[in-house]
């Protein structure tokens, strides 16, 4: 055991899984109890596996959140099933996230199916339980899941009020190994602060553009220098078409100057000091069917430049 391990702490590393827009970022965000995912009213925001780690007095949660489950034949959408597939190996626990207000489909049934083949001890958290009235229509949705898997655990939620998210931490603790602490006390996430960066533009176009963009747009940071007073960022948005790239400067360039701005005021919150946010459009054609381009954009298989 390491220093911050003591007779009794418990540790273990957490999968969070479940259908395109469930609230899997939102419910992690509120387990670690800061923003280390970002957050879009859209499905699929999330694109790779985020880390997220909570050390508390009696044990060390290591959350992953994951890709929504869901079928596609674009390369990206192939990556992001293998990052699903890999968070459900050799986990202590998978908390598999459902929309409570949503009625259950075959897409439903066949992401519970792939999370029952883990043979992992699975909780079924039903989130955005606010949105649900009367409270009572939460029944036949608990019974649903009842009859797909025999679930551990159920709990409604609500990321956004919090509401049950403390009843939810306690019991991933008590159903997590005796073990060491993975990571100092302090360590939030395994995301270098570019990617987060990157992230949060990424995030900020999500909630300023029309529907047609949001699958369509990445971020990469070109170039990142600290200096005492200021950190300075030079970002690249792609888009896969000429119109979205139009959409996205917005007229007189006045969307991508607010996409900057909101971004840049996030990532000095987040990371508690100044920053200088440059960022340019560019037309990338089918960059989702690009290897070469998708490893760049992925920083643990990083290549550097833009594929090219």
């Amino acid at each position: 055991m390491t220093e911050t391990t003591k007779p009794g702490f418990v540790s273990g590393f957490v999968s969070l899984v479940g259908r395109p827009n469930a609230g899997k970022s939102s419910l992690l965000n509120a387990l670690v109890g800061s923003k280390v995912a970002i957050v879009a009213p859209r499905p699929q925001t999330t694109r790779t596996t985020i880390q997220g780690v909570l050390t508390t007095d009696e044990g060390q949660a290591v959350f992953l959140d994951t890709p929504g489950i869901h079928q596609g034949k674009a390369l990206i959408h192939q990556r992001m099933m293998q990052a699903v597939r890999e968070a459900l190996a050799e986990r202590d626990l998978l908390l598999f996230v459902a929309d409570a207000r949503r009625e259950i489909r075959e897409e439903d049934r066949e992401a519970v199916a792939l999370v029952a083949r883990a043979a992992t001890p699975v909780f079924a958290v039903l989130n955005k339980i606010d949105l649900v009235q009367p409270k009572s229509a939460l029944l036949p949705v608990l019974d649903a899941y009842r009859a797909l898997h025999d679930f551990q655990e159920f709990w409604p939620v609500s990321a956004r009020t919090g509401e049950g998210v403390d009843g939810l931490r306690r019991a991933i603790f008590r159903a997590l190994p005796e073990g060491p602490a993975y990571f100092p006390p302090d360590h939030l996430t395994d995301q270098p602060e570019r990617f987060l960066v990157a992230e949060l533009i990424r995030e900020r176009v999500l909630h300023e553009t029309r529907q047609e963009i949001p699958h369509a747009v990445t971020v990469m940071v070109d170039q990142w220098e600290d200096t005492p007073k200021i950190t300075r960022v030079a970002a690249t948005v792609y888009v896969e078409r000429d119109g979205q790239k139009a959409i996205l400067i917005g007229a007189g360039g006045e969307r991508i100057k607010r996409v900057g701005t909101l971004a840049r005021e996030e990532a000095e919150r987040l990371l508690g000091r100044r920053f200088f946010l440059g960022l340019h459009v560019k037309v990338r054609e089918n960059w989702r069917e690009n290897p070469a381009f998708l490893n760049a954009l992925d920083w643990r298989t990083m290549a550097g430049g833009d594929g090219t």
